[in-house]
């Protein structure tokens, strides 16, 4: 238990300064990258404030994998300098037994990260975005044009020639109807078709409906009862630039689904929406591989393990962006996408670890 308490009292210190000073630092940047665009559009400070403050949420997710790695790397370098950890070694305590209380404690981090993100992290970051959107006056179109979708599990096809979300209209609308067999039933074409929200259907403006009898199409006005068909929501037709990474897992779950129901590709979302709870590990990761790493010098050691650890999350971080590359263009699958980094660097910190000097 004291030794415990000693690995705690050794590496909070370091790692609550380190959250602040990288935190303070990203911010900053962020600041400097867009301290010229409030200036142009005299934003008043108070407004700037508001926006720094829904951006701090996302520096510490940012800034949480730095300061376990450099507070582990520091920590465990000061204690190998002084020999501290010899001296732990010939007593007959482990590497693996002396920073345990570190990985489980990274482990909890990597939990706490995840519903961090969830909870507090999705939305203060739309809210930054929209105090900054409405700083800077940048308008975001949802209006979408030459749309295709399916619907009912393949059973509705909707063609658009544009959607105006304003208006929540559709204008040059096709809608082809199939049966279970994927057969042809009818064909909708509409010069404008209005979404009705009491009623939450479209209704079309001068519509022609076909309907195919086996042999040949017969035309015919659409009435009503035809159009409560069509109740495919407005949503779907928006130009949906949805980042599965700026919404909660609830709402990427939902989004997903309703890429699926529309036909749409889905293997990008669906990969990011794994990274989801993969991306959290990587606290883990880092205290593995700080720990594996540290000592393997018998000078400079803290610069050195820093370096090497550094370089190791770099490698991790490049790996992940390819992986998830390979599964938005299908070459991977998104699971795979998403969690083989994790995996693969696991194994690695595994072994670094377990091939440490003791």
């Amino acid at each position: 238990m004291k030794l415990v308490l000693y690995v705690y009292r050794l590496f909070f210190p370091l790692f609550v300064c380190s959250m602040f000073t990288f935190a303070f630092i990203l911010e900053l940047v962020d600041l400097m990258m867009n301290i010229w665009k409030y200036i142009l559009n005299m934003v008043p400070p108070a407004v700037v404030g508001s926006i720094m403050l829904n951006f701090l949420p996302k520096t510490f997710t940012w800034a949480l994998p730095m300061s376990v790695l450099f507070a582990s790397c520091f920590m465990l370098s000061s204690l190998y300098s002084r020999n501290e950890l010899t001296a732990l070694f010939a007593s007959g305590v482990s590497l693996i037994k002396f920073s345990m209380p570190l990985i489980v404690l990274s482990a909890f981090l990597s939990v706490a990260l995840f519903v961090f993100q969830d909870r507090v992290v999705v939305k203060s970051s739309l809210k930054y975005e929209e105090l900054k959107s409405a700083a800077l006056r940048e308008q975001k179109n949802k209006s979408n044009d030459h749309i295709v979708l399916m619907s009912g599990n393949g059973q509705v096809i909707y063609k658009a020639e544009y959607y105006d979300d304003e208006s929540q209209r559709l204008h040059r609308l096709y809608v082809v109807t199939r049966n279970e067999k994927r057969e042809l039933v009818s064909i909708i074409y509409a010069p404008l078709a209005i979404w009705d929200k009491n009623e939450n259907h479209w209704k079309t403006e001068s519509g022609v409906e076909y309907t195919y009898d086996g042999d040949s199409l017969k035309s015919g006005s659409v009435n009503t009862v035809d159009q409560m068909a069509l109740t495919e929501p407005p949503e779907t037709f928006r130009n949906n630039t949805v980042s599965v990474e700026s919404a909660t897992v609830a709402e990427s779950r939902a989004y997903i689904k309703r890429l699926q129901k529309a036909g749409l590709p889905f293997a990008e979302s669906l990969s990011q929406y794994y990274n989801k709870f993969a991306f959290p590990f990587v606290v883990l990761i880092v205290a593995f591989l700080s720990i594996g790493i540290a000592g393997k010098s018998q000078r400079n050691v803290f610069v050195i393990s820093l370096t090497l650890s550094l370089g190791m999350a770099v490698l991790f971080y490049v790996t992940q962006m390819i992986t998830m590359l390979m599964a938005k263009f299908g070459m991977l699958p998104p699971l795979m996408g998403a969690w083989f980094p994790v995996a693969l660097f696991i194994v690695i910190s595994w072994v670094l670890l377990k091939y440490s000097r003791t």
